[in-house]
């Protein structure tokens, strides 16, 4: 079984920076893509950004892409997740996901328990 393990999550205020970073463990792991997501309350979930494992292809919601860098290191089966010039619409939960490979989406996939990033105006 894999598990997903975020941290770096807190309080910050508008304009500030934080870094999540979530690893993944387990007896074997495959990696196709790791991909983050947040939920904010009363809100559903939505995609924030991605990485492909081996080809290191990303992604991002259109509304990060600019203030937000998803990275990776394979060596620690690690993503991370910088977050600058954050805004108080920011404040979520953000989860960190894995897709094992091609045919399984990120929904089938698994994930972490969720680190909550909150931004004061």
């Amino acid at each position: 079984q894999v598990q997903l393990v975020e941290s770096g999550g807190g309080l910050v205020q508008a304009g500030g920076s934080l870094r999540l970073s979530c690893a993944a463990s387990g007896r074997t792991i495959s990696i196709y893509e790791m991909g983050w997501f947040r939920q904010a309350p009363g809100k559903e979930r939505e995609f924030v950004a991605a990485i492909g494992w081996n080809v290191g292809n990303i992604r991002y919601a259109d509304i990060v892409k600019d203030r937000f860098t998803i990275s990776r290191d394979n060596a620690k089966n690690t993503v991370y997740l910088q977050m600058n010039s954050l805004k108080p619409e920011d404040t979520a939960v953000y989860y960190c996901a894995l897709r094992a490979n091609i045919w399984n989406s990120f929904e089938n996939g698994y994930w972490g328990q969720g680190t909550q990033v909150t931004v004061s105006s």
